[in-house]
């Protein structure tokens, strides 16, 4: 992503996720140390332990897969995309963009649905809804589905190149 392109959206899910990435995986960090070493000084541990990283952990993952999506760091293919003309690609990636915001959206809204179930259900030791973690779950998808539409409006508003002069020299390739 440019530079250029970065607004206030981008900024904002950036800010957020990081936050809660390094915030999650500090809070992770310093638990799990302090159990180890209380139980290797006195041999008992706390109690409450392993519950934290254990609803902790799926805000790490959720915050980490949100910026990956941001930065566009997932696995694609982009044959099908390579073979159309710049017209082509342009309708198809915002298409196919509004296709996977929708299918997020959905998403956003199943969970959402599930929350008032899954807050019944209490961790064993801190007594914390399970809503908890598929809020995290939730948010994250609701990022990525705004992610999906803010992809749409890029591929949308991209300017169509000019087909190539034939006099032009031709663009080197790579050979690996």
């Amino acid at each position: 992503m440019q530079a250029a392109e970065t607004g206030l959206v981008d900024r904002a899910v950036t800010t957020i996720c990081r936050v809660v990435l390094w915030l999650s995986m500090a809070v992770i960090f310093v638990i799990l140390v302090a159990n180890t070493v209380l139980r290797y000084v006195t041999g008992s541990s706390l109690q409450w332990a392993n519950e934290v990283p254990e609803l902790l952990f799926p805000w790490l993952v959720m915050s980490g897969v949100v910026i990956a999506a941001q930065s566009g760091a997932h696995i694609a293919t982009t044959f099908l995309m390579e073979a159309l003309p710049a017209a082509g690609r342009r309708i198809l990636a915002t298409a196919a963009w509004l296709i996977v915001a929708a299918l997020y959206a959905t998403l956003t809204v199943a969970t959402f649905r599930m929350l008032e179930i899954v807050h019944d259900e209490k961790s064993p030791i801190l007594q914390l809804p399970g809503s908890i973690t598929y809020g995290c779950v939730m948010g994250g998808i609701a990022l990525l589905s705004v992610l999906a539409l803010k992809s749409a409006w890029q591929a949308w508003r991209a300017p169509v190149p000019m087909p190539r002069d034939p006099d032009a020299a031709p663009v080197p390739t790579a050979h690996w």
